[in-house]
């Protein structure tokens, strides 16, 4: 046979397989090379208007399809009423005030997609006719999204990596390759603190599509034609140069809105660094994955802006820069007049007096007081960054034995003297909220709802809710960023919002204040601090800070306040917005 032969029937023979792997849907590389995205959206299934009606001694609900008959739970003009939709589905539980007109409450959804838990949004329902109340269910969306970039290497292979913007799983799944075996693919690299290789999940091939098994849930991967407008991008696969604009005016949640030029902040500096850094294209999951930035100054909101598909209605999850919400609500607590100071005794206060448990008699536990739960300085065996404590969020969360968190932390052994040291216990920042529900003698939502949501003009929030049903103050809140960063304008004002006093001038002090000294920054009552250097000198900060880049900081002396909102969950990058984009980036511009 000759060589021109030979070469014929090799190209035919080529060519013949070739269309047996397309017909069969085995993918070519160059198949697989794009952005692929998968999402799911878990619903909830409940939403939309909730009707109530009183007739006689009998409440009628109709919400979603559901009619329910709920018994009165006492009369008049404070009358309280709760129900729940069968199977699960939601609840809901509200107080009759304002003389009749009006039902205020909180609709708690089931657990959700993104991380299990249920959540507690306002719903308040005005009176439209003789004992016939209507509000609105507007539930926490419950989402997942995956981006998957796939490119050749130099050396041939598929390099890849994993984003996923509501909760940074591809740090847990840290996918480096993906590998065609058949007709499907593997995706290949190193699950979360884990240094060998394996493959991370293997996904069914179909021309265009790969359907994908994460953590029990099914995802329908698409490989897209156009990715130009994809969400994995901040603004565009070829975004156009940054453009300032000023804040939307939005006069019912109070905030001020001014310009960058007005608050003497440079505007080309900004743009300059939204343009190098936020909408630079993503390499590797070591990237910046900026949500949301935000800067006021002096009391006026001069810049908002969103990335990859928020926006300001979107509530964004805060992680544990919500445990400075416990601190703000506490100090409202104790500024509304209730039987409750700094030096009310933990253990006293929940239980009236009464030993909490057989540890009752190491007399270390019934010093502990509320600033030292604020503080972080209880004393108890409590803390994140040790995997062996038993009082270690991960470790508390984990346990079935016992699901009441408030009774766990309580149980906790001893290990130092309160107020000696200061270690970052998440446990200990949620019993705050049992201390002011025992102190008050109310539920923990209609506290933030009373003292902080309505006075902040804040009409959307999301509380995540504990396995006994309080909503959970070691983090994780969503808010809508605009909301979020008022606690930060109440701490810089001295404690007030639009000349409303939510705190006292002296809680709010000491609050930023470095009363501790914990991972070489201050901490204060729910709030960290640190100093910057700013034009040959230093300026102080404070700051909530959350898992993923959640930021809401304030100088003082430069009446600055900034919010940064993203999602480099678990992810050591998302200290370079503390680190390197405030002092780099932020404080450069101001004029």
């Amino acid at each position: 046979m000759t060589t021109i032969a030979k070469t014929i029937i090799l190209l035919l023979l080529s060519v013949a397989l070739c269309s047996t792997a397309f017909s069969q849907g085995i993918p070519s590389d160059s198949e697989l090379i794009g952005l692929w995205e998968g999402k799911r959206i878990a619903g909830p299934e409940i939403q939309g208007d909730l009707l109530i009606v009183l007739a006689g001694e009998q409440w009628r609900v109709d919400v979603a399809g559901h009619t329910l008959s709920v018994p009165i739970n006492n009369t008049g003009s404070r009358a309280e009423l709760s129900f729940s939709i069968p199977g699960g589905r939601g609840s809901f539980s509200g107080k009759l005030g304002d003389g009749g007109k009006q039902i205020t409450g909180h609709w708690t959804q089931p657990g959700t997609l993104n991380n299990g838990m249920p959540h507690a949004s306002p719903v308040v329902l005005r009176l439209e006719g003789a004992g016939r109340w209507r509000g609105q269910i507007v539930p926490l969306l419950d989402e997942f999204s995956l981006f998957l970039p796939v490119w050749k290497r130099e050396d041939g292979s598929l390099g890849a990596f994993l984003r996923n913007p509501d909760r940074g799983f591809g740090v847990f799944y840290n996918v480096d390759k993906v590998e065609r075996v058949g007709d499907s693919v593997k995706w290949i690299g190193k699950f979360f603190r884990n240094p060998n290789e394996t493959v991370l999940a293997q996904a069914h091939y179909q021309p265009g599509r790969m359907a994908v098994n994460i953590r029990g849930n099914l995802y329908d991967m698409r490989r897209l034609a156009d990715a130009s407008n994809s969400h994995f991008y901040a603004r565009g696969k070829v975004p156009a140069p940054y453009h300032y604009t000023p804040p939307l005016v939005i006069p019912e949640d109070g905030w001020p809105i001014g310009s960058l030029q007005n608050a003497n902040i440079n505007e080309k500096s900004i743009a300059q660094f939204i343009d190098q850094v936020v909408l630079k294209p993503a390499d590797s999951i070591d990237d910046p994955y900026i949500h949301g930035i935000l800067i006021a100054r002096k009391g006026k909101l001069v810049l908002e802006e969103y990335f990859h598909g928020f926006h300001r209605n979107k509530a964004h999850d805060t992680r544990s820069a919500s445990k400075s919400l416990a601190a703000v609500l506490a100090g409202a607590v104790i500024h509304s007049g209730a039987a409750l100071t700094l030096s009310s005794p933990v253990f006293r206060t929940i239980h009236g007096g009464q030993a909490s448990n057989e540890k009752a008699a190491d007399q270390r536990r019934q010093k502990i007081n509320l600033a030292h739960l604020l503080s972080m300085a209880s004393g108890m065996d409590c803390d994140d960054r040790d995997p062996q404590s038993k009082g270690n969020e991960d470790t508390m969360q984990s346990q079935q034995d016992q699901l009441d968190w408030y009774q766990y932390t309580m149980d906790l052994e001893m290990v130092r003297s309160p107020g000696r040291k200061a270690v970052y216990c998440t446990a200990g920042m949620n019993l705050v909220g049992a201390v002011l529900a025992s102190a008050t003698g109310r539920k923990l939502e209609d506290l933030f709802m009373e003292l902080i949501a309505k006075p902040l003009q804040i009409k959307h929030y999301y509380l995540n809710i504990s396995p006994t049903g309080q909503p959970y103050l070691g983090g994780g809140i969503y808010w809508r960023p605009r909301d979020f960063m008022k606690l930060g304008q109440v701490m810089l004002n001295g404690g007030s919002w639009n000349g409303r006093r939510i705190l006292s001038e002296d809680y709010a002090k000491k609050s930023v204040s470095a009363l501790y000294t914990m991972q070489s920054k201050g901490y204060g009552y729910g709030w960290w601090s640190q100093q910057y250097p700013y034009k040959g000198g230093q300026v102080q900060a404070f700051f909530a800070a959350g898992n993923g880049g959640q930021l809401v900081m304030g100088i003082p002396e430069l009446e600055l306040l900034v919010a940064f909102y993203a999602g480099n969950y678990s992810h050591k990058t998302f200290f370079r917005i503390q680190q390197e984009f405030v002092p780099d980036y932020i404080l450069p511009a101001l004029k």
